[in-house]
């Protein structure tokens, strides 16, 4: 690990990158898409979240890897982005959007809003919203019910609430977006995460079996955390975001063997005996107690999403606490650093973080090859 990071240093003073930045290892990047692909059951198509891939070159790069052009899409300036860079893509609403948003883009956008862009309806109420749209602007809309497998965070409850409804004039039924996230969280006590997932499809099936022929082209389950652990049933893709670049909080059982791509990277400004304000006899008790280290550094930048993984030990403190301008870190009294080092973080998520430090350091082959730019936040 440490050889790994070492690498990684000598590639960013190499490129006289010397600020906080997000490194992607390609290669790994690479090696995760192949895990996909091995994994993945015969007959599934992969979405890609483009909330977690918020970069329209890494989108690219799996997109074509995985032979899709299937986008989960859950931001109106980032869809308009991805449907202007994929004129092929299909992209489907991850959340239901407040209709006046809905509006505002198919009033301002393009023609790929009309075509190409499907809409999430969670209720009746929202059904009744967009049929309203849809007749106020003459247009035809394409959208997907939202269904609850178990989740319940929202979304049709029952395939007879689906089977009730008269879908307004203006309005096409693409199928279903079926979320089971909660399932990697249920205790064994209850089942497990196995039995969640077979109750998520099953119920996901009964919500199929509601809707037409027609009305089932789009039978979208899963996320990154659950995606690869379908097997063949009632769905025909799954979507995938964070897997590709395993941020922290996707070490689960269902990506067992993907590494982490993404790194935040950044120098290390201040290498110090820290000390406390006040006393220097405080400092010293509570290094002797273990609550405070004796050795420490401070980062160019902090308070990130992410949790320290190089050098070795770095940590924290809750005495001195976090700053987005200079993070005190603590360190291992062993710790061997300098100022101009590089200190490594790993995001706990790639959503927003991915997008915090302006274009992507794409890392391949002991070297910084290029930089992606990443999408707008707003």
């Amino acid at each position: 690990m440490n050889s790994y990071f070492a690498g990684l240093s000598k590639a960013l003073k190499d490129a006289d990158i010397f600020r906080p930045c997000l490194v992607l290892d390609r290669d790994r990047l690479d090696a995760n898409i192949a895990l996909v692909k091995q994994r993945l059951a015969p007959g599934l198509a992969v979405r890609l979240v483009d909330k977690s891939l918020p970069c329209l070159p890494l989108l690219a790069h799996i997109a074509r890897a995985l032979g899709t052009s299937r986008f989960m899409t859950f931001h109106p300036p980032v869809t308009q982005a991805v449907l202007d860079a994929f004129p092929e893509g299909d992209l489907l609403y991850g959340k239901p959007m407040p209709v006046g948003a809905a509006k505002a883009a198919l009033t301002r956008g393009g023609a790929g809003w009309r075509s190409r862009v499907c809409w999430l309806i969670d209720t009746p109420e929202r059904l009744a919203e967009y049929g309203a749209l849809a007749a106020a602007l003459d247009a035809e809309l394409r959208f997907a019910f939202e269904v609850d497998v178990g989740l319940h965070r929202g979304g049709f409850s029952s395939p007879a609430e689906i089977a009730a409804l008269t879908i307004p004039k203006g309005l096409r039924c693409k199928g279903i977006m079926a979320y089971e996230a909660h399932a990697p969280e249920i205790p064994g006590l209850f089942g497990g995460q196995e039995k969640a997932l077979k109750k998520a499809s099953a119920k996901a099936a009964e919500f199929v079996a509601a809707l037409d022929q027609d009305q089932r082209r789009i039978l979208n389950i899963g996320g990154s955390r659950t995606a690869l652990l379908h097997g063949s049933g009632v769905a025909n893709e799954v979507s995938i975001g964070s897997a590709f670049v395993l941020p922290k909080d996707f070490d689960t059982p269902g990506l067992d063997g993907f590494q982490p791509a993404a790194f935040i990277a950044t120098p290390i400004l201040k290498a110090l005996d820290p000390v406390l304000p006040g006393p220097a006899a405080v400092s010293r008790t509570l290094q002797a107690l273990g609550l405070f280290p004796r050795k420490g550094c401070y980062l160019y930048g902090g308070k990130w999403m992410a949790e320290p993984v190089f050098p070795k030990g770095m940590k924290p403190n809750g005495l001195v606490g976090l700053s987005s301008n200079q993070q005190f870190m603590g360190l291992p009294a062993g710790a061997n650093v300098k100022p101009g080092d590089y200190a490594f973080l790993r995001p706990t998520q790639s959503e927003a973080v991915l997008q915090h430090f302006g274009a992507i350091a794409v890392f391949s082959d002991g070297r910084i090859v290029e930089f992606w730019p990443t999408l707008p936040m707003g």
